[in-house]
Parts: structure tokens; C-alpha cells; sequence
């Protein structure tokens, strides 16, 4: 078991974003040479890409919280004196943390409606409250994430190792 977990620690969002985009470019290309080689379209590749991007999209906010990636303000974290920068930093990733959850919450909200009415894709007939569970599943992983972040730069700021701030290619693991 604890195998497993390791395996999904280090691996679940790059395999899951490999998956999504190979599926992604494929149906692009079969639409492609559909609609220029035998000048026929197909009525669901289109819809079917798109709700495999948004997936995409939301799995790699993930990815890039994992990889410690994001986009930072680093003029903002510059204002502070040397001593106080790795608290900013801690606290930003505490409210990437909140604004996770709140995510979560307003996306379980639509999705529990979208169960509610039935509604269902045009071209596919996908439930449309699997295509809008993607923010949950996203920034529940994101949510996790960023707790292994906090945990890693909270252990740094007690042994003094300012590494843990720096711009590294380290990943958070579990």
C-alpha cells in the first residue's frame, strides 16, 4: 500500500495530464484529417477536446503546485526584509490553500446543480456535472499540494535551510 501511495505521490498529475493531452491532440488530429481529407467533420470531436483541455487545465494547476511552479511576485516578497520573506511566502501558500477550497466549494455547488436538473452535452451527452467536476478534482489535488508545500517550508524554517524558499527545481512530496 504504502508502494502505491508513493507511486501516486510522485506520478498521478503527469500521468493524468499525459493521458488527457495525448486523448486531446488526437481527436484534434482525426478532426483535422476528417474535415480536409474526406471533407466530412465529426459532430462530437470538438466537444469531446474541449472538455478533455478544461481536465487538462485543471489537473496542471495541480502539476504546477506539485512542481512548486506558479507564478510568483517576486517584487511584492522584495518589499519585506530578507528575515520575513519565507513567512510571506508560507503565507501565500496558505492562501492558495484557501482559495483552493473555496474553488471547491463554488465548483461542488454546480456540480450538485447540474446533477439536480440532468443536463447532459449536446454532441456526446456527457453529464454536463462531470465536465464541471474538474475544478474539484483539480484543486482538491492543488489543495494537497500546497499542504505538502507548507509542511516542506515550515521544516525548513525550523532546521534554517532557506532552501526551501529559494527558486529550485525541487518537487513537494509527501
Amino acid at each position: 500500500m504504502k508502494k502505491v501511495l508513493h507511486w501516486l505521490d510522485e506520478n498521478v498529475e503527469q500521468y493524468l495530464c499525459v493521458v488527457l493531452l495525448g486523448v486531446f491532440t488526437t481527436i484534434l488530429f482525426i478532426q483535422v484529417v476528417m474535415r480536409y481529407v474526406f471533407n466530412n467533420s465529426l459532430s462530437w470531436s470538438e466537444e469531446l477536446a474541449r472538455y478533455l483541455f478544461i481536465w487538462l487545465c485543471f489537473i496542471g494547476v495541480s502539476f504546477g503546485a506539485k512542481q512548486m511552479k506558479h507564478l510568483k511576485i517576486d517584487v511584492f516578497i522584495n518589499v519585506f526584509p530578507k528575515k520575513f520573506r519565507p513567512y510571506v511566502i508560507v503565507f501565500a501558500d496558505v492562501i492558495v490553500l484557501a482559495f483552493s477550497g473555496i474553488i471547491m466549494y463554488a465548483a461542488y455547488v454546480t456540480v450538485v446543480r447540474y446533477m439536480a436538473l440532468g443536463t447532459a452535452s449536446p454532441a456526446n451527452h456527457i453529464p454536463m456535472w462531470i465536465v464541471h467536476s474538474a475544478p474539484i478534482v483539480g484543486y482538491f489535488l492543488t489543495a494537497i499540494r500546497q499542504i505538502q508545500a507548507i509542511i516542506y517550508r515550515v521544516k525548513g524554517l525550523k532546521a534554517h535551510d532557506m532552501s526551501a524558499f529559494e527558486n529550485s527545481d525541487d518537487e513537494v512530496r509527501l
